[in-house]
Protein backbone atom coordinates (compact mmCIF):
# COMPACT_ATOMS: atom_id res chain seq x y z
CA UNK A 1 0.00 0.00 0.00
CA UNK A 2 1.41 3.15 -1.26
CA UNK A 3 1.72 6.40 0.86
CA UNK A 4 -1.02 8.04 -0.22
CA UNK A 5 -3.61 5.70 0.28
CA UNK A 6 -1.93 5.34 3.78
CA UNK A 7 -2.48 9.19 4.20
CA UNK A 8 -6.13 8.22 2.63
CA UNK A 9 -7.24 5.96 5.17
CA UNK A 10 -5.91 7.86 8.18
CA UNK A 11 -7.01 11.05 7.24
CA UNK A 12 -11.24 8.70 6.56
CA UNK A 13 -9.93 7.41 10.33
CA UNK A 14 -9.53 10.59 11.91
CA UNK A 15 -12.58 11.86 10.00
CA UNK A 16 -14.67 9.13 11.55
CA UNK A 17 -13.44 9.51 14.88
CA UNK A 18 -14.47 13.25 14.72
CA UNK A 19 -17.78 12.69 13.35
CA UNK A 20 -18.16 9.97 16.10
CA UNK A 21 -17.12 12.19 18.95
CA UNK A 22 -19.76 14.89 17.49
CA UNK A 23 -22.67 12.47 17.28
CA UNK A 24 -22.07 11.18 20.93
CA UNK A 25 -21.50 14.73 22.20
CA UNK A 26 -24.88 15.60 20.51
CA UNK A 27 -26.30 13.03 22.26
CA UNK A 28 -24.55 13.97 25.65
CA UNK A 29 -26.83 17.24 24.55
CA UNK A 30 -29.59 15.67 24.13
CA UNK A 31 -29.36 14.09 27.55
CA UNK A 32 -28.72 16.61 29.17
CA UNK A 33 -31.73 18.88 27.98
CA UNK A 34 -33.80 15.17 28.98
CA UNK A 35 -32.55 15.95 31.99
CA UNK A 36 -33.10 19.43 33.15
CA UNK A 37 -36.12 20.49 30.63
CA UNK A 38 -38.40 20.46 32.89
CA UNK A 39 -37.26 23.22 34.77
CA UNK A 40 -38.45 26.19 33.07
CA UNK A 41 -35.72 28.70 31.18
CA UNK A 42 -35.65 30.69 28.38
CA UNK A 43 -35.43 29.38 25.19
CA UNK A 44 -32.32 28.04 24.09
CA UNK A 45 -30.85 30.12 20.60
CA UNK A 46 -29.38 26.65 19.25
CA UNK A 47 -29.63 22.84 20.39
CA UNK A 48 -25.91 22.94 21.11
CA UNK A 49 -24.93 26.86 22.18
CA UNK A 50 -27.84 27.04 24.67
CA UNK A 51 -28.54 30.25 25.79
CA UNK A 52 -24.62 31.13 25.29
CA UNK A 53 -25.42 33.26 21.84
CA UNK A 54 -27.47 36.05 24.31
CA UNK A 55 -24.61 35.47 27.19
CA UNK A 56 -22.15 36.40 24.71
CA UNK A 57 -24.15 39.35 22.81
CA UNK A 58 -24.86 40.70 26.33
CA UNK A 59 -21.33 41.13 27.23
CA UNK A 60 -20.24 42.31 23.64
CA UNK A 61 -22.81 44.94 23.76
CA UNK A 62 -21.43 46.26 27.56
CA UNK A 63 -24.72 45.35 28.69
CA UNK A 64 -25.35 44.39 32.24
CA UNK A 65 -26.09 40.35 32.17
CA UNK A 66 -27.79 40.68 35.59
CA UNK A 67 -30.71 42.77 33.95
CA UNK A 68 -30.60 39.98 31.69
CA UNK A 69 -30.73 37.38 34.70
CA UNK A 70 -33.49 40.24 36.28
CA UNK A 71 -35.76 39.49 33.63
CA UNK A 72 -35.61 35.77 32.95
CA UNK A 73 -36.39 35.71 36.96
CA UNK A 74 -39.57 38.08 36.63
CA UNK A 75 -40.57 36.09 33.50
CA UNK A 76 -39.93 32.57 34.63
CA UNK A 77 -40.56 32.19 38.17
CA UNK A 78 -37.90 31.57 41.33
CA UNK A 79 -35.87 28.78 39.26
CA UNK A 80 -34.49 29.25 35.88
CA UNK A 81 -32.72 26.94 33.99
CA UNK A 82 -30.34 28.56 31.70
CA UNK A 83 -28.19 26.56 29.40
CA UNK A 84 -24.35 27.14 28.08
CA UNK A 85 -23.00 23.99 25.47
CA UNK A 86 -23.62 20.95 27.85
CA UNK A 87 -23.52 23.17 31.31
CA UNK A 88 -26.29 24.30 32.64
CA UNK A 89 -26.84 26.70 35.75
CA UNK A 90 -30.28 27.46 37.64
CA UNK A 91 -30.58 30.96 38.61
CA UNK A 92 -32.45 30.43 41.82
CA UNK A 93 -34.74 33.66 43.61
CA UNK A 94 -36.31 32.07 46.44
CA UNK A 95 -35.52 33.48 50.07
CA UNK A 96 -36.06 29.61 51.26
CA UNK A 97 -33.12 28.31 49.02
CA UNK A 98 -30.99 31.29 50.30
CA UNK A 99 -31.49 30.43 53.70
CA UNK A 100 -31.13 26.93 53.13
CA UNK A 101 -27.83 27.02 50.70
CA UNK A 102 -26.12 29.82 51.73
CA UNK A 103 -26.28 29.66 54.94
CA UNK A 104 -25.26 25.79 55.27
CA UNK A 105 -21.59 24.66 55.23
CA UNK A 106 -22.39 21.44 53.30
CA UNK A 107 -23.05 23.30 49.50
CA UNK A 108 -19.69 23.89 48.10
CA UNK A 109 -18.68 26.80 46.07
CA UNK A 110 -19.06 26.30 42.32
CA UNK A 111 -16.06 25.30 40.07
CA UNK A 112 -16.85 28.82 38.58
CA UNK A 113 -14.78 30.38 41.14
CA UNK A 114 -11.82 28.70 39.65
CA UNK A 115 -11.71 31.29 36.83
CA UNK A 116 -9.70 33.51 38.87
CA UNK A 117 -7.50 30.99 39.88
CA UNK A 118 -4.99 32.18 36.52
CA UNK A 119 -5.77 34.85 34.87
CA UNK A 120 -4.63 33.81 31.23
CA UNK A 121 -1.64 31.45 31.98
CA UNK A 122 -0.58 33.58 35.05
CA UNK A 123 -1.20 32.52 38.60
CA UNK A 124 -3.90 35.26 40.13
CA UNK A 125 -5.88 34.46 43.47
CA UNK A 126 -5.02 30.86 43.01
CA UNK A 127 -6.89 29.25 46.33
CA UNK A 128 -7.00 31.93 48.76
CA UNK A 129 -9.59 32.65 50.94
CA UNK A 130 -12.21 33.81 48.14
CA UNK A 131 -11.43 31.14 45.89
CA UNK A 132 -10.67 28.03 48.32
CA UNK A 133 -13.39 25.69 47.67
CA UNK A 134 -12.31 23.02 49.67
CA UNK A 135 -14.41 23.71 52.57
CA UNK A 136 -12.27 22.40 55.47
CA UNK A 137 -8.81 23.97 54.02
CA UNK A 138 -10.73 26.95 53.86
CA UNK A 139 -12.65 26.69 57.49
CA UNK A 140 -8.59 26.72 58.90
CA UNK A 141 -7.86 29.45 56.77
CA UNK A 142 -10.72 31.64 57.81
CA UNK A 143 -9.73 30.87 61.54
CA UNK A 144 -6.36 31.84 60.63
CA UNK A 145 -7.21 35.39 59.69
CA UNK A 146 -10.03 35.98 61.75
CA UNK A 147 -7.91 38.14 64.31
CA UNK A 148 -7.34 40.37 61.96
CA UNK A 149 -10.74 41.46 61.70
CA UNK A 150 -12.05 41.56 64.82
CA UNK A 151 -13.43 44.44 66.98
CA UNK A 152 -10.17 45.35 68.93
CA UNK A 153 -8.04 45.42 65.30
CA UNK A 154 -10.66 47.27 63.88
CA UNK A 155 -11.14 49.62 66.48
CA UNK A 156 -7.46 50.22 66.06
CA UNK A 157 -7.69 51.42 62.43
CA UNK A 158 -9.68 54.46 62.99
CA UNK A 159 -6.36 56.02 62.61
CA UNK A 160 -5.37 55.27 59.14
CA UNK A 161 -8.92 56.11 58.10
CA UNK A 162 -8.93 59.40 59.08
CA UNK A 163 -5.51 59.84 57.89
CA UNK A 164 -5.91 59.07 54.46
CA UNK A 165 -9.59 59.95 54.56
CA UNK A 166 -8.12 63.64 55.24
CA UNK A 167 -5.81 63.18 52.27
CA UNK A 168 -8.51 62.85 50.75
CA UNK A 169 -10.22 65.41 51.48
CA UNK A 170 -7.23 67.77 50.94
CA UNK A 171 -7.20 66.54 47.19
CA UNK A 172 -10.57 67.07 46.84
CA UNK A 173 -10.54 70.87 47.89
CA UNK A 174 -8.21 71.77 45.42
CA UNK A 175 -11.05 71.19 42.76
CA UNK A 176 -13.62 72.21 44.98
CA UNK A 177 -14.50 75.45 43.24
CA UNK A 178 -17.88 74.24 41.82
CA UNK A 179 -16.56 74.75 38.02
CA UNK A 180 -13.87 71.72 37.92
CA UNK A 181 -14.92 68.72 37.24
CA UNK A 182 -13.57 65.43 38.72
CA UNK A 183 -14.62 61.20 38.49
CA UNK A 184 -15.20 60.31 41.83
CA UNK A 185 -14.55 57.00 40.92
CA UNK A 186 -10.96 57.40 40.29
CA UNK A 187 -10.64 59.51 43.73
CA UNK A 188 -12.42 56.90 45.44
CA UNK A 189 -10.30 54.02 44.24
CA UNK A 190 -7.01 55.83 45.47
CA UNK A 191 -8.09 56.43 48.82
CA UNK A 192 -9.13 53.08 49.48
CA UNK A 193 -6.46 51.64 47.33
CA UNK A 194 -3.81 53.92 50.43
CA UNK A 195 -6.23 52.16 52.99
CA UNK A 196 -5.84 48.72 52.43
CA UNK A 197 -1.76 48.87 51.62
CA UNK A 198 -1.53 50.59 55.16
CA UNK A 199 -3.73 48.50 57.38
CA UNK A 200 -3.63 45.63 55.93
CA UNK A 201 0.47 45.33 54.69
CA UNK A 202 2.19 48.06 56.34
CA UNK A 203 2.62 49.48 52.54
CA UNK A 204 2.82 53.12 51.67
CA UNK A 205 1.75 53.41 48.50
CA UNK A 206 0.28 57.54 48.18
CA UNK A 207 -1.52 56.97 45.02
CA UNK A 208 -3.27 60.35 46.25
CA UNK A 209 -0.65 62.10 45.84
CA UNK A 210 1.34 60.05 43.18
CA UNK A 211 -0.77 60.27 39.70
CA UNK A 212 2.03 57.89 38.46
CA UNK A 213 1.82 54.28 40.78
CA UNK A 214 0.62 51.94 38.46
CA UNK A 215 -1.88 50.28 40.85
CA UNK A 216 -4.65 51.49 40.31
CA UNK A 217 -4.46 50.88 36.13
CA UNK A 218 -3.22 47.33 37.63
CA UNK A 219 -5.82 46.71 39.26
CA UNK A 220 -8.72 47.89 36.71
CA UNK A 221 -7.11 45.61 34.35
CA UNK A 222 -7.08 42.60 36.14
CA UNK A 223 -10.77 42.64 36.93
CA UNK A 224 -11.61 43.83 33.37
CA UNK A 225 -9.50 40.78 33.05
CA UNK A 226 -11.43 38.30 34.70
CA UNK A 227 -14.84 39.66 33.54
CA UNK A 228 -13.25 38.53 30.42
CA UNK A 229 -12.55 34.60 30.95
CA UNK A 230 -16.30 34.24 30.81
CA UNK A 231 -16.06 34.82 26.87
CA UNK A 232 -14.15 30.95 25.90
CA UNK A 233 -12.99 32.56 23.24
CA UNK A 234 -11.36 35.59 24.12
CA UNK A 235 -7.44 33.90 23.75
CA UNK A 236 -8.37 33.81 20.42
CA UNK A 237 -9.86 37.27 19.52
CA UNK A 238 -8.02 38.99 17.07
CA UNK A 239 -7.16 42.64 18.61
CA UNK A 240 -7.41 41.42 21.79
CA UNK A 241 -3.27 40.48 22.51
CA UNK A 242 -2.21 43.81 23.51
CA UNK A 243 -5.35 43.69 26.38
CA UNK A 244 -4.63 40.29 27.44
CA UNK A 245 -0.51 40.87 27.85
CA UNK A 246 -1.32 43.95 29.72
CA UNK A 247 -3.54 42.12 31.95
CA UNK A 248 -0.48 39.26 32.57
CA UNK A 249 1.87 41.92 33.57
CA UNK A 250 -0.72 43.74 35.76
CA UNK A 251 -1.18 39.86 37.54
CA UNK A 252 2.91 39.96 37.81
CA UNK A 253 3.02 43.37 39.51
CA UNK A 254 0.97 42.25 42.19
CA UNK A 255 2.22 39.19 42.73
CA UNK A 256 5.78 40.67 42.72
CA UNK A 257 4.31 43.53 45.00
CA UNK A 258 3.23 41.08 46.99
CA UNK A 259 6.29 38.65 47.28
CA UNK A 260 8.27 42.12 48.18
CA UNK A 261 6.46 43.39 51.22
CA UNK A 262 5.90 39.50 52.31
CA UNK A 263 9.50 38.77 52.18
CA UNK A 264 9.89 42.20 54.54
CA UNK A 265 7.87 41.16 56.71
CA UNK A 266 9.49 37.13 57.33
CA UNK A 267 13.08 39.25 57.90
CA UNK A 268 11.53 41.52 60.38
CA UNK A 269 9.99 38.33 62.07
CA UNK A 270 13.15 36.43 61.78
CA UNK A 271 15.01 39.26 63.35
CA UNK A 272 13.11 39.23 66.08
CA UNK A 273 11.34 42.51 65.89
CA UNK A 274 7.40 43.44 67.11
CA UNK A 275 5.20 43.16 64.10
CA UNK A 276 1.57 44.34 63.98
CA UNK A 277 -1.23 42.25 63.86
CA UNK A 278 -2.17 43.09 60.51
CA UNK A 279 -3.54 40.99 57.70
CA UNK A 280 0.24 40.15 56.25
CA UNK A 281 1.16 38.95 60.15
CA UNK A 282 -2.12 36.36 59.88
CA UNK A 283 -0.94 35.03 56.43
CA UNK A 284 1.99 33.94 57.63
CA UNK A 285 0.82 32.73 60.69
CA UNK A 286 -1.64 30.58 58.94
CA UNK A 287 1.21 29.39 56.83
CA UNK A 288 3.53 28.48 59.85
CA UNK A 289 0.59 26.43 61.39
CA UNK A 290 0.55 24.71 58.46
CA UNK A 291 3.97 24.11 58.58
CA UNK A 292 3.79 25.46 54.70
CA UNK A 293 5.81 28.65 53.25
CA UNK A 294 5.21 28.14 49.73
CA UNK A 295 5.16 31.56 48.38
CA UNK A 296 2.71 31.04 45.50
CA UNK A 297 -0.13 29.93 48.67
CA UNK A 298 0.97 32.96 50.83
CA UNK A 299 0.46 35.53 47.59
CA UNK A 300 -3.01 33.79 46.58
CA UNK A 301 -4.46 35.72 49.85
CA UNK A 302 -1.88 39.08 49.49
CA UNK A 303 -3.83 39.61 45.95
CA UNK A 304 -6.86 38.43 47.12
CA UNK A 305 -7.11 41.02 50.19
CA UNK A 306 -5.07 43.82 47.99
CA UNK A 307 -7.82 43.27 45.24
CA UNK A 308 -11.30 42.44 47.50
CA UNK A 309 -10.01 45.49 49.88
CA UNK A 310 -10.00 47.89 47.65
CA UNK A 311 -12.12 47.23 44.61
CA UNK A 312 -15.35 46.84 46.14
CA UNK A 313 -15.97 49.79 48.34
CA UNK A 314 -14.23 51.98 46.18
CA UNK A 315 -17.71 50.96 43.84
CA UNK A 316 -19.61 51.71 46.78
CA UNK A 317 -18.59 54.95 47.67
CA UNK A 318 -19.16 56.30 44.25
CA UNK A 319 -22.64 54.75 44.30
CA UNK A 320 -23.74 56.31 47.38
CA UNK A 321 -21.89 59.74 45.75
CA UNK A 322 -23.65 59.44 42.61
CA UNK A 323 -27.03 58.19 44.33
CA UNK A 324 -26.76 61.42 46.90
CA UNK A 325 -26.57 63.63 44.11
CA UNK A 326 -29.28 62.45 42.73
CA UNK A 327 -31.38 62.18 46.06
CA UNK A 328 -31.04 65.89 47.63
CA UNK A 329 -33.63 65.51 50.18
CA UNK A 330 -31.56 62.24 51.23
CA UNK A 331 -28.18 64.36 50.80
CA UNK A 332 -29.89 67.08 53.02
CA UNK A 333 -30.71 64.74 56.01
CA UNK A 334 -27.50 62.77 55.68
CA UNK A 335 -25.54 65.75 55.92
CA UNK A 336 -27.54 67.40 58.69
CA UNK A 337 -27.05 63.82 60.84
CA UNK A 338 -22.91 64.14 60.41
CA UNK A 339 -23.33 68.02 61.28
CA UNK A 340 -24.83 66.86 64.67
CA UNK A 341 -23.16 63.88 65.06
CA UNK A 342 -19.69 64.77 63.68
CA UNK A 343 -19.83 68.63 64.04
CA UNK A 344 -16.25 69.63 62.19
CA UNK A 345 -14.14 67.32 63.90
CA UNK A 346 -11.29 66.24 62.25
CA UNK A 347 -10.87 62.88 63.87
CA UNK A 348 -13.94 60.69 64.15
CA UNK A 349 -13.41 58.10 66.70
CA UNK A 350 -15.22 54.63 66.95
CA UNK A 351 -17.64 55.32 69.00
CA UNK A 352 -19.15 57.94 66.73
CA UNK A 353 -19.63 55.61 63.93
CA UNK A 354 -22.61 54.28 65.94
CA UNK A 355 -24.22 57.96 65.87
CA UNK A 356 -24.59 57.91 61.75
CA UNK A 357 -27.58 55.40 61.67
CA UNK A 358 -29.34 57.32 58.98
CA UNK A 359 -25.43 56.62 56.71
CA UNK A 360 -25.65 53.25 57.17
CA UNK A 361 -28.72 52.70 55.84
CA UNK A 362 -27.59 54.97 52.98
CA UNK A 363 -25.23 52.60 52.23
CA UNK A 364 -26.94 49.39 52.52
CA UNK A 365 -29.38 50.75 50.37
CA UNK A 366 -26.90 51.78 48.15
CA UNK A 367 -25.20 48.10 48.01
CA UNK A 368 -28.95 46.76 47.02
CA UNK A 369 -29.14 48.55 44.07
CA UNK A 370 -25.68 48.21 43.39
CA UNK A 371 -24.20 44.92 45.02
CA UNK A 372 -20.77 45.76 44.03
CA UNK A 373 -19.87 41.85 44.02
CA UNK A 374 -23.25 40.76 42.46
CA UNK A 375 -23.69 37.39 43.35
CA UNK A 376 -22.29 34.01 44.42
CA UNK A 377 -22.89 30.14 43.31
CA UNK A 378 -22.75 27.24 45.15
CA UNK A 379 -22.79 23.38 43.36
CA UNK A 380 -25.14 21.21 44.01
CA UNK A 381 -24.14 17.96 45.29
CA UNK A 382 -27.44 15.71 45.27
CA UNK A 383 -31.24 16.05 44.29
CA UNK A 384 -33.27 18.88 45.71
CA UNK A 385 -36.24 20.35 45.63
CA UNK A 386 -36.37 24.08 44.84
CA UNK A 387 -39.82 25.53 45.11
CA UNK A 388 -41.99 22.66 44.28
CA UNK A 389 -38.89 21.76 41.10
CA UNK A 390 -36.96 18.68 41.14
CA UNK A 391 -33.06 20.28 40.89
CA UNK A 392 -30.82 17.26 39.61
CA UNK A 393 -27.35 17.01 41.36
CA UNK A 394 -23.94 18.63 40.04
CA UNK A 395 -25.58 21.73 38.82
CA UNK A 396 -24.80 24.99 39.44
CA UNK A 397 -26.89 27.13 41.97
CA UNK A 398 -26.81 30.66 41.06
CA UNK A 399 -28.04 33.51 43.68
CA UNK A 400 -27.78 37.35 42.41
CA UNK A 401 -27.80 39.33 44.93
CA UNK A 402 -28.15 42.03 42.34
CA UNK A 403 -31.48 40.30 40.66
CA UNK A 404 -33.42 39.96 44.33
CA UNK A 405 -32.79 43.61 45.47
CA UNK A 406 -34.60 44.69 42.03
CA UNK A 407 -37.05 42.48 42.22
CA UNK A 408 -41.30 44.06 43.29
CA UNK A 409 -41.82 40.83 45.36
CA UNK A 410 -39.11 41.83 47.97
CA UNK A 411 -38.78 45.62 47.74
CA UNK A 412 -41.09 47.43 47.04
CA UNK A 413 -40.80 50.45 44.27
CA UNK A 414 -37.71 48.40 43.77
CA UNK A 415 -35.55 51.36 41.30
CA UNK A 416 -36.49 54.02 44.23
CA UNK A 417 -33.08 54.78 46.02
CA UNK A 418 -35.07 54.66 49.76
CA UNK A 419 -32.80 54.10 52.62
CA UNK A 420 -35.75 53.73 54.55
CA UNK A 421 -36.29 50.22 53.85
CA UNK A 422 -33.07 49.65 56.13
CA UNK A 423 -34.30 51.89 59.27
CA UNK A 424 -34.72 50.10 62.14
CA UNK A 425 -38.15 49.66 62.84
CA UNK A 426 -38.90 48.64 59.26
CA UNK A 427 -40.35 45.09 57.88
CA UNK A 428 -38.03 43.30 55.00
CA UNK A 429 -38.07 40.02 54.20
CA UNK A 430 -34.92 38.00 55.10
CA UNK A 431 -32.77 36.25 53.22
CA UNK A 432 -32.76 38.90 50.49
CA UNK A 433 -30.25 41.04 50.76
CA UNK A 434 -27.09 39.68 51.05
CA UNK A 435 -24.47 42.11 49.14
CA UNK A 436 -21.52 40.21 51.24
CA UNK A 437 -22.81 36.92 50.65
CA UNK A 438 -23.92 34.89 53.77
CA UNK A 439 -23.60 32.04 56.16
CA UNK A 440 -20.10 30.66 56.57
CA UNK A 441 -18.65 32.26 53.57
CA UNK A 442 -19.88 36.09 53.94
CA UNK A 443 -17.39 38.38 53.21
CA UNK A 444 -14.55 38.58 56.22
CA UNK A 445 -13.87 42.29 55.44
CA UNK A 446 -17.75 43.69 55.66
CA UNK A 447 -17.52 45.39 58.86
CA UNK A 448 -14.09 47.00 57.46
CA UNK A 449 -15.47 48.02 54.51
CA UNK A 450 -18.20 49.35 56.02
CA UNK A 451 -16.49 51.06 59.03
CA UNK A 452 -13.70 52.67 56.00
CA UNK A 453 -17.06 54.21 54.09
CA UNK A 454 -18.80 55.76 57.12
CA UNK A 455 -15.37 57.58 57.69
CA UNK A 456 -14.46 58.46 54.22
CA UNK A 457 -19.30 59.65 53.60
CA UNK A 458 -19.16 61.48 56.68
CA UNK A 459 -15.77 63.78 56.17
CA UNK A 460 -17.03 64.32 52.88
CA UNK A 461 -20.25 65.03 53.78
CA UNK A 462 -19.26 67.21 56.63
CA UNK A 463 -16.77 69.29 53.66
CA UNK A 464 -18.54 69.08 50.50
CA UNK A 465 -21.78 69.81 48.27
CA UNK A 466 -22.06 67.83 45.17
CA UNK A 467 -23.75 68.31 41.64
CA UNK A 468 -23.36 65.39 38.82
CA UNK A 469 -21.47 66.66 35.55
CA UNK A 470 -23.99 66.73 32.69
CA UNK A 471 -23.91 64.40 30.11
CA UNK A 472 -22.85 60.90 31.92
CA UNK A 473 -24.86 58.44 31.76
CA UNK A 474 -25.40 56.04 34.96
CA UNK A 475 -24.76 52.76 33.60
CA UNK A 476 -23.19 49.81 35.19
CA UNK A 477 -20.12 48.33 34.26
CA UNK A 478 -19.72 44.44 35.19
CA UNK A 479 -15.63 43.63 35.68
CA UNK A 480 -16.64 41.22 38.13
CA UNK A 481 -17.43 43.60 40.57
CA UNK A 482 -19.81 46.46 39.69
CA UNK A 483 -18.81 50.15 38.83
CA UNK A 484 -20.35 53.28 37.63
CA UNK A 485 -19.50 53.74 33.75
CA UNK A 486 -18.70 57.21 33.66
CA UNK A 487 -16.82 56.95 36.79
CA UNK A 488 -19.71 59.88 39.02
CA UNK A 489 -18.16 62.79 37.21
CA UNK A 490 -19.02 65.70 39.99
CA UNK A 491 -18.42 69.31 40.56
CA UNK A 492 -17.38 70.38 44.12
CA UNK A 493 -18.00 72.94 46.24
CA UNK A 494 -17.08 73.33 49.68
CA UNK A 495 -20.07 74.04 52.35
CA UNK A 496 -20.74 76.95 53.76
CA UNK A 497 -22.09 76.28 56.77
CA UNK A 498 -21.68 73.49 59.22
CA UNK A 499 -22.40 72.43 63.08
CA UNK A 500 -19.47 73.90 64.98
CA UNK A 501 -18.03 70.86 67.57
CA UNK A 502 -19.24 71.22 70.93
Amino acid sequence: MGLWALTSWAFLLLLGLAATSFLLYCAYIQYIHMKYDHIPGPPRDSFLLGNSPTLMKSMKDNSLVHELFLQWAQTYGPVVRINALHNVMILVTSPDAVKEILMSPKFSKDKIYERAFSLFGVRFMGTGLVTDRDYEHWHKQRRVMDPAFSRTYLMGLMGTFNEKAEELMERLCERADGKSELSMHKMMTKVTLDVIAKVAFGMDLNSLQNDQTPFPRAISLVMSGLAETRNPLAQCTPGKQAFLRDVRDSVRLLRQTGKECIERRQKVIQDGEEIPVDILSQILKGAALEETCDMETLLDNFVTFFIAGQETTANQLSFVVMELARNPEVLERVQAEVDEAIGSKRDIEYEDLTKLQYLSQVLKETLRLYPTAPGTSRLLDKQMVIEGFSIPPRVTLVFNAYVFGRMEQFFKDPLTFDPERFSPDAQRPYFTYFPFSLGPRSCIGQVFSQMEAKVVMAKLLQRFDFQLAEGQSFDLVDTGTLRPKDGVVCRLRLRTSKKETK
